[in-house]
């Protein structure tokens, strides 16, 4: 079983970081996985977004045509992204800065106000974070012991302080609960 993510927003979103998270998270769950990161030509502000592949078995590469899950933190990420869902595959869109519109009829959406949600928590950088519970909890690939281990082990040690407060907006952003439309 072979799974595909991109997650993607603006400079200064935590975009890499929860990639990075969400590889490691992963790996402690002794799955094979690569994560590819890439920025804009812009500097903080830009477009940036990473791709992590995920398997039981050896990945087949990166840089997948058509991906399972998108993570969208803002609206351009969610146009460009968009076209390149599987059928039946999931966008979480951060509806604080993402349009509530189904563009397309064959996917699932998760529209989830994580930037209100972080800013309600006393950091709107937790936002990614906060995301990363919800594809846990949507997706069923990953559970928030593996992804709480994977914030210990990817935190630098200037930012371990952080670590309490990102645990309570991975577990905020898994009990989510989204309207029913």
């Amino acid at each position: 079983m072979e799974k595909s993510f991109i997650i993607a927003g603006f400079g200064g979103q935590g975009v890499l970081l929860a990639g990075e998270v969400l590889a490691s998270a992963f790996m402690h769950d002794d799955k094979n996985v690569t994560w590819y990161p890439s920025y804009g030509a812009e500097m903080r502000g830009g477009t940036v977004n990473c791709q992590i592949v995920m398997s039981e078995s050896e990945v087949s590469s990166v840089n997948k045509k058509e991906i399972d899950f998108v993570i969208a933190l803002n609206d351009l990420s969610f146009d460009k992204f968009l076209p390149r869902l599987k059928k039946g595959g999931m966008m979480i869109a951060n509806s604080s800065l993402v349009k509530e519109i189904k563009k397309r009829t064959d996917i699932n959406y998760i529209f989830a106000p994580v930037t209100k949600m972080a800013a309600e928590l006393g950091n709107v950088k937790m936002a990614n974070i906060l995301s990363l519970g919800v594809l846990a909890k949507a997706s069923g690939l990953i559970s928030v012991d593996k992804l709480t281990k994977a914030l210990d082990t990817v935190l630098p040690p200037h930012r371990k302080n952080l670590l309490p407060k990102n645990i309570e907006a991975l577990n905020l952003g898994f009990n989510f609960q989204p309207a029913l439309v």
